[in-house]
């Protein structure tokens, strides 16, 4: 799946289920029910397939293995992130991108070692749905993918473009394409395991917190961590600073008014 459940997506749904009580439907997710089923989809596949393969192969595949994969194919990524920052009109982190995909091309051996790090040029990660963002397109409604997991109207416009930009589409011969990019996907999905744990884990509804995760995660995203204000935001009163109890801990936080 190209985009998966993180620890940072799990974590701000969570904050986000405690701190909005949103009752009816949600007018991000107009297709709620073919999303739904699509998403019931999905996990069955996981369930059945995908999460078993990438158990095994993280039991089973030396760690140092497992690294000089994830590094091979993030440094493939780091080329079209690069793009995309040059793209976005951030030149600085383009032209660091572009370096570290040179670096790790030659002196990290392919990109097996990832040397740009240790040289101190920050990774990043962007693809053309967070360009269109920063170009003013709306993200439009949530939409679950089969097999490719959470997106947006947006994302999903600009996927086929993210496709096309992969070094990996173009391997010769295409069964060692095949074979990479399954190994690709099973390695991802092994990262995500101890995600996906706490995910099954939360008493509640797993697709409401996918999905309101999701959106706010890629929001972020498109913004840098630095999401503009809306109206209604702006016109909320600031709340008075909470004092400590007596025993120093704080009093528990009240949800605002839905």
């Amino acid at each position: 799946m190209r985009r998966s459940t993180t620890p940072v997506l799990l974590a701000i749904a969570a904050a986000a289920t405690l701190s909005g009580c949103a009752v009816g439907p949600d007018k991000r997710d107009p297709m709620e029910n073919w999303n739904r089923a699509v998403f019931n989809f999905n996990d069955k596949v996981d369930t059945y397939a995908l999460k078993p393969v990438a158990t095994g192969y993280k039991n089973v595949t030396p760690s140092f293995v497992q690294t000089g994969v994830n590094n091979f194919f993030g440094n493939l990524q780091d080329l079209w992130t690069g793009g995309n920052n040059l793209l976005q009109g951030k030149g600085g982190d383009g032209v660091s991108d572009l370096g570290r995909f040179a670096l790790n091309s030659t002196f990290g051996v392919l990109g097996l070692f990832d040397i740009a790090s240790e040289a101190g040029l920050r990774k990043h990660k962007e693809d053309f749905g967070q360009t269109l963002g920063r170009w003013g397109v709306q993200s439009g409604p949530y939409v679950m993918l089969p097999l490719l997991g959470p997106s947006t109207l947006r994302d999903t416009v600009g996927l086929p473009l993210d496709m096309v930009a992969d070094p990996w589409s173009y391997k010769d011969p295409i069964n060692v394409r095949n074979i990479g990019a399954g190994v690709r996907v099973i390695d991802q999905r092994a990262a995500l395991l101890d995600a996906s744990s706490l995910l099954e884990d939360a008493a509640l509804d797993r697709y409401e917190f996918v999905r309101d995760g999701f959106l706010q995660r890629r929001q972020s995203q498109v913004y840098d961590g630095d999401v503009p204000q809306t109206k209604e935001e702006e016109n909320v009163p600031e709340q008075p600073a909470v004092k400590p109890t007596g025993d120093g801990a704080l009093p528990p936080a009240t949800a605002p008014a839905t």
